[in-house]
C-alpha cells in the first residue's frame, strides 16, 4: 500500500501510521462508503481523532486485505466475512492458549527436572497405575473378596 499521507492522532498513544479513509479507499480501490459499510458491520474498527475522523492503522489494513480476499478472490459474502473473522480470532484465541500451556508444560518438566522427578512422583496427588507385570505392594496385603473361600 502507498504510504502518502500517513496521519499519526494527537490523542492516541501508541506508535505506527495510521491512514485517514481517503487513502486506504484509493490504496484499495475501493469506495469510501465501502469502508463505511465494513465498519457499520463491525468487520473493521478504525480509531477515530478527537474530530471524530477515521484512521485505519498497519493492523486494520491487515484486517482490510483479509476482507477483500474473501469478497473478491472468494466470493463470499459479508455475513461469511464475519464468520470466517470470527473464526480466525477464536483460532488465535486458541492457539494463545495452547502456546501458555506448552509452555507452562515445560516449566514444569524443566522444574521436574532439577528437583528430581521421581520425589515429586511419590508426592502426586493421583498415583500412575504400575507398568504391566509390575507387582503392587498393597495388591498382596488385600483380603480375600466376598463369596470366595479364604481357607
Amino acid at each position: 500500500m502507498p504510504r502518502a499521507r500517513a496521519s499519526t492522532p494527537q490523542s492516541e498513544p501508541g506508535k505506527g501510521r495510521y491512514y485517514m479513509i481517503s487513502v486506504v479507499a484509493k490504496a484499495y480501490g475501493i469506495h469510501p462508503q465501502t469502508l463505511r459499510l465494513y465498519e457499520r458491520e463491525g468487520l473493521l474498527k478504525p480509531s477515530r481523532t478527537e474530530g471524530n475522523t477515521r484512521l485505519y492503522s498497519e493492523e486494520d489494513l491487515k484486517q482490510l486485505e483479509v476482507i477483500l480476499n474473501l469478497t473478491r478472490e472468494l466470493g463470499v459474502n459479508l455475513a461469511g466475512v464475519e464468520i470466517a473473522l470470527n473464526m480466525r480470532r477464536k483460532m488465535e484465541q486458541v492457539q494463545a492458549e495452547v502456546g501458555e500451556f506448552v509452555s507452562w508444560v515445560r516449566q514444569e518438566l524443566a522444574r521436574a527436572a532439577q528437583e528430581g522427578w521421581q520425589e515429586r512422583l511419590q508426592q502426586a496427588l493421583v498415583r500412575l497405575p504400575p507398568a504391566p507385570g509390575q507387582a503392587v505392594a498393597s495388591e498382596a496385603t488385600t483380603e480375600p473378596k466376598a463369596g470366595t473361600d479364604a481357607g
